[in-house]
């Protein structure tokens, strides 16, 4: 990408010299989406699977106190499956008959048993013990050598440690044993399919750091090749994939009709073209239908903030850049004719986005909570020009400072109470002015992405003329290798899922604020991990996204062929 093709500015600042251009990659996915192909599903299927989700929600209220470990791996099943949100209010119910029941009943002692009771307890806030699992230790206070032989209880143990916080010296113990005699088992071949695949998956990525819906694609797979499987719950998933998969197409062929319609990847072809991964990202924080409203909302949100992003980062002198933030603190048409004319593009865009959320917000009689994102919005912008300030000047922050900046410059403060706006679930203005003061699990959302960012991306930016990410600032401030560096900030993205447990389970919060309300914080998180693990996966769309944005979008499913999508 050449300066000549980039859009000319007014005045003095048209000269490209010193702009610090990245070479993004174009989109990889052209225009599929303006014209998905769909599975057909006509009436009498419709009619199916309404049918056979009766059959399941029957499954799920039979009593069988006699039997714990069949109804704890129904209920697992079933969430795995990605079809629990048609159940939330029986597998409500189900869990708590379970939490009440007697901690130390005869059908919980296993490993599985306890492990697996512990992790579906945890995940919906029942806030369970973790000296639960003291009666697998040793005569010398470690966990017992003999459970190495039990590869299902293992697996069940190492997914339910990753539920653990603070100061659950058992649950760090367990994670490291399990993982271990996992790898052990799993190097020698000795466990069976398909057994053997959820323990790579899970090694891989632990069930409570896994996207909902990948989780749901890849299980599905899997679920269909073990013998004891139940036809109707696996039929059932699967119709209730291919529905939810059409109905995501859908949303995505309409988004992708409106970014064609802007034209920023010729406008604006400094930005990373990314409208796919965005929704699919988003797709991450909420599937269900009823969310179609809030998917499109915090789509077109998020597409600006990359926009956003690659303007102050990747193009935008530093006198420009003083002008795009005092316009969006004005939020006024007016201040268009201020701007270069390729800022001016982007900022009626983004006008006119919150324009029309909030004229569909107001029909709702819910208007007020567009302020609540709009604020975040400018909050970000300045964040933006106060890194833009520290590179310009040359200077690199404390740990303290940067983080300070940054944490907000990460977004998931603003994605997470712009998640709620289009939500129409019962919301209260409370609830938007806590999502608004920095409540902890979402400070700690921002600093897992920000820090997991930041490790994976920092040698490609400063490639690219950037600011000094935490990996600079860390090994400034300390003196320390690089190395050193990561190893620390990867302890601190660590302590960060320990708070967003904690903030989901033992706090006030999860005394206070709805469920659905925290799992999108959650979701987010997952959605980071994701795009991370393998490296800046938005940045440079590699293997890891396509086939993730592959498996939910495109790829059909169907019951007949053995998949493994991770």
């Amino acid at each position: 990408m050449s300066s000549s093709n980039l859009p000319s500015t007014h005045g003095s600042m048209s000269n490209q010299q010193n702009r610090p251009l990245a070479k993004f990659h174009p989109n990889v996915w052209e225009d599929i989406f303006l014209n998905p192909s769909k599975m057909n599903i006509d009436a009498a299927t419709q009619l199916q699977h309404q049918e056979l989700k009766e059959e399941v929600r029957r499954l799920i209220k039979v009593d069988v106190d006699d039997e714990l470990l069949h109804k704890l791996r129904l209920i697992d099943t079933i969430k795995r499956l990605g079809v629990s949100y048609h159940f939330e209010t029986e597998i409500e119910e189900a869990l708590h008959n379970v939490y009440e029941l007697d901690l130390d009943c005869k059908h919980d002692q296993t490993l599985e048993a306890t492990s697996l009771r512990f992790r579906l307890l945890r995940e919906s806030g029942f806030p369970v013990p973790c000296e639960t699992f003291n009666k697998f230790k040793d005569d010398e206070g470690n966990l017992s050598k003999s459970l190495t032989s039990d590869v299902e209880g293992l697996l069940e143990l190492y997914e339910a440690a990753h539920l653990r916080v603070h100061g659950e010296e058992i649950l760090e113990e367990a994670l490291a044993f399990t993982t271990a005699h996992l790898e052990l088992a799993k190097a020698g071949g000795i466990v069976e399919y398909p057994l053997s695949a959820l323990v790579s998956n899970a090694l891989y990525q632990p069930i409570r750091k896994a996207l909902p819906r990948l989780e749901a694609r890849r299980f599905i797979a899997v679920y269909q090749d073990d013998a004891s499987h139940d036809k109707t719950l696996l039929k059932f998933a699967v119709l209730d994939f291919i529905l939810l998969q059409n109905s995501h197409k859908e949303e995505l062929c309409k988004l992708s009709r409106w970014w064609k319609d802007l034209d920023f990847s010729t406008k604006l072809p400094f930005a990373r073209d990314r409208l796919v991964e965005c929704y699919f990202w988003i797709l991450g924080m909420y599937f269900e239908p009823k969310y179609c409203l809030a998917r499109e909302i915090i789509t077109k949100v998020i597409v600006m903030i990359s926009v956003m992003d690659d303007t102050y980062d990747s193009y935008g002198t530093y006198e420009e850049l003083q002008l795009l933030t005092n316009a969006i603190q004005r939020w006024d048409v007016d201040c268009i004719d201020q701007l270069p004319d390729y800022m001016k593009l982007f900022y009626k865009a983004l006008l006119d986005v919150y324009r029309e959320v909030e004229e569909t917000m107001t029909k709702q009689g819910e208007s007020y909570r567009v302020k609540y994102s709009l604020e975040e919005f400018k909050q970000l912008s300045e964040c933006y020009f106060r890194e833009t300030k520290w590179y310009h000047e040359k200077y690199v922050p404390t740990m303290e400072e940067y983080m300070r900046v940054a944490s907000i410059s990460a977004g998931c403060s603003l994605l997470s109470v712009t998640s709620l706006v289009g939500m129409g679930d019962v919301l209260t203005p409370e609830i938007f002015n806590w999502a608004s003061n920095n409540p902890k699990i979402i400070v700690a959302c921002s600093i897992h992405a920000r820090l997991f960012n930041d490790i994976v991306s920092h040698k490609f930016e400063q490639e690219k003329g950037h600011g000094a990410s935490a990996v600079e600032c860390y090994m400034r401030e300390h003196g320390a290798s690089e190395e050193a560096a990561c190893s620390e900030l990867k302890k601190q993205v660590d302590n960060a899922w320990k708070d967003i447990s904690h903030e989901m389970i033992f706090s006030e919060t999860s005394k206070l604020v709805p469920i659905s309300v925290l799992i999108r914080v959650l979701n987010l998180t997952r959605g980071c991990e994701f795009m991370y693990t393998a490296g800046d996966g938005y940045t440079h769309v590699g293997k890891t996204t396509k086939d993730g944005i592959n498996s939910l979008l495109i790829d059909p499913i169907s019951i007949s062929t053995s998949e493994n999508y991770r």
